[in-house]
């Protein structure tokens, strides 16, 4: 059997698939901002919190890492309008990520509050300082610092778990793809671009990461 390649129907479609890289990246990185504020807040509240918050959080948590990101996603989509919630497709997509990021990144921000030697937390107490701030002002920062890769590799991974969105119709790339070999019938074509797409969308994020790094952790303390 043999098989002639035709991306030239591809690249006719090619901002199609921009469009729907676009939002693909678009959700990836309102999901790790505020993906990661939930993380930090419930690190907080998981170490520091009363017994009954801790153990809310601590549910949360387990309740989200030990389930399918496409159940996560079918319950924000299709379950909440049941109880007078309801979302739109790009809307669900990113609260559900938000959701599922911040639960995964909630245990490596813990960790890396954990990592921060206890004198330096004893130290804020002698100043005075009251638990939030010694955790704003003390513990955060070495804390990101430490955990940093872990967080930026759960990003990446947030990144490409976010094809599973088109199952709900959200526009991203996946979607678009989707669409397009349903129409043209060059799958083989359709995913190989896509797959470069989300290749290059990844290696252009690692490089962020290590930028971030550098500017805000070792620039930074250099300075």
């Amino acid at each position: 059997m043999t098989y002639t390649f035709q991306f030239g129907i591809v690249f006719d479609r090619f901002p199609q698939l921009v469009e729907g890289a676009l939002l693909t990246i678009r959700l990836a990185a309102l999901a790790m901002v505020f993906g990661l504020i939930v993380a930090v807040i419930c690190a907080y509240l998981r170490t520091s919190g009363p017994k009954p918050v801790r153990v809310l959080v601590g549910a949360y948590v387990e309740a989200i890492r030990n389930t399918p990101f496409l159940v996560q996603l079918y319950i924000i989509f299709f379950s909440l309008p049941a109880i007078g919630i309801r979302f739109e497709a790009n809307t669900a997509a990113l609260v559900a990520m938000i959701v599922n990021l911040g639960a995964y990144a909630t245990e490596i921000v813990r960790a890396g509050v954990q990592s921060v030697p206890p004198g330096q937390i004893e130290v804020g107490l002698a100043l005075g300082l009251k638990r939030l701030q010694i955790y704003r002002f003390i513990v955060l920062f070495p804390a990101i610092k430490a955990v940093f890769p872990a967080l930026a590799s759960q990003f990446i991974l947030l990144l490409l778990g976010s094809s599973v969105v088109s199952a709900i119709s959200a526009n991203e790339l996946t979607a678009i793809a989707n669409t397009l070999q349903s129409t043209t019938f060059r799958a083989f074509e359709v995913y190989i671009v896509v797959t470069l797409m989300y290749l290059a969308i990844a290696v252009a994020f690692r490089a962020l990461f290590a930028g971030i790094y550098w500017f805000v952790f070792v620039r930074g303390r250099g300075a």
